[in-house]
């Protein structure tokens, strides 16, 4: 089970990452974030935590380190949805991504 949880998020952030680069839609809410100047660096982070996940199969401190970093980016991603009065449903994906990495983290490789 914990495979599956590893492998679902680390290609949910490879295709919002990549979504940073290649979407209108991810660039237009990054605007709406007032973060645009941020979104190809969260791109980049993004991908690389979720290249880290996979490679925590081999290393677990990597997938571990991984993990921790991906639930604080959610965190921060909390603070920004607050911050701009999201509805708690706009937060729920934010939300649900820094629990399930906080589980990994915790929960280890």
């Amino acid at each position: 089970m914990k495979t599956a949880l590893i492998l679902f998020s680390a290609l949910s952030f490879l295709g919002y990452g990549l979504g940073c680069f290649f979407s209108s839609y991810f660039q237009q809410e990054f605007r709406r974030y007032q973060l645009s100047a941020q979104c190809k660096l969260v791109g980049i982070l993004q991908c690389s935590a979720s290249f880290g996940l996979v490679a925590g199969f081999r290393e677990p401190r990597l997938g571990q380190a991984a993990a921790a970093g991906l639930a604080l980016m959610m965190l921060v991603a909390l603070g920004v949805r607050l911050r701009i009065r999201d509805s708690l449903l706009q937060m729920l994906p934010a939300l649900g991504y820094l629990g399930l990495n906080a589980y990994l983290y915790f929960a280890g490789f």
